[in-house]
């Protein structure tokens, strides 16, 4: 490995001393341009290296062998971040990694899996993000209740039931709704107290309003394209209102929510109006508004906008 990619790697591993912790072992170590790599990205889970490039002829596998050596990891694999590829990692080095395990980030505990395919169980970018979400719901106190949309693992979910809430959790996949069990077992938690529905996002929301059933905080996540069930495609860049216009007609007056969006080619600007406009016809106004930041091991392109809004009745 060039000693420039040295030098880069002790900056980067420097930089995350406040991050890495007894209560958390998994971040992003190196994030592309971000830390002087343009086209190489690093994900740390406890001792194992994910590393992840996007053109296969960047590096040669000995120059990321290499890599992983001075990383000092005990494992390592390659993922190529190619939109049409949905494969697991590659091993590179290291011993060769066959079951899930468990990583730690503020303390609470969540499986990841890099032999599950495109995606390993945790979304690094959403670390502070996920323990905000446990502050608040300590501040609306024991009758907090949350509903998590796309909720993919239940990361969100295992957050606020940590810290008291009643949560329940929507994803079209059954498969992550029980890996999002497992996660609350992870955590000494019941999951029998909580509630998992697979199924169509917006089929659910209309089924929530016809009920009467609504929710202290909802949170909203959905990755950037996905196929439903009635509604056949979910893009960011044309449905985001109508997601927030049926989820604030499930959001109990003086509630709030926290909206996410994963995108690059979405200016956060564009994002705040599709917000603005889905509250306003659900007949509900902001109170207060405002985004987050990225946390500090991505210090690359912000593409994650989290946008958190306080509503009220009108």
């Amino acid at each position: 490995m060039p000693q420039l990619y040295e030098q880069i790697v002790k900056q980067a591993l420097d930089k995350r001393k406040d991050i890495a912790s007894a209560d958390t072992n998994c971040f992003r170590l190196i994030d592309g341009a971000g830390d002087g790599c343009p086209g190489l990205w690093i994900d740390w889970f406890d001792g194992r290296a994910l590393i992840q490039i996007k053109d296969e002829n960047s590096f040669s596998i000995e120059e990321l062998q290499e890599l992983a050596s001075e990383l000092q990891a005990g494992s390592a694999y390659l993922k190529l971040l190619d939109q049409h590829q949905k494969e697991s990692p590659v091993h590179l080095a290291g011993r060769q990694i066959e079951q899930p395990f468990c990583v730690l980030e503020n303390g609470i505990r969540y499986e990841v899996d890099f032999m599950s395919g495109y995606s390993q169980g945790i979304f690094l970018d959403q670390r502070n993000n996920r323990q905000e979400v446990g502050t608040r719901v300590q501040i609306d106190g024991k009758d907090a209740r949350v509903l998590n949309l796309f909720a993919y693992t239940c990361g969100f979910s295992v957050a606020a039931a940590v810290a008291g809430a009643i949560t329940t959790s929507v994803d079209l996949s059954r498969t992550y709704l029980n890996w999002g069990q497992k996660n609350f077992q992870h955590n000494s938690l019941n999951p029998a107290q909580h509630y998992f529905t697979k199924g169509d996002v917006f089929q659910w929301l209309l089924a929530f309003a016809r009920k009467g059933r609504t929710w202290h905080s909802i949170i909203l996540d959905p990755p950037t394209f996905s196929r439903g069930e009635k509604k056949k495609v979910f893009r960011v860049e044309n449905d985001y209102g109508e997601l927030v216009h049926l989820s604030a007609q499930v959001l109990e007056p003086d509630g709030w929510m926290l909206c996410c969006a994963n995108t690059r080619t979405h200016s956060a600007e564009d994002f705040e109006q599709q917000v603005q406009a889905g509250i306003q016809t659900a007949g509900r106004s902001i109170l207060s508004k405002h985004f987050a930041p990225m946390p500090c091991d991505f210090p690359g392109e912000q593409y994650l906008k989290s946008l958190w809004i306080e509503v009220k009745q009108a």
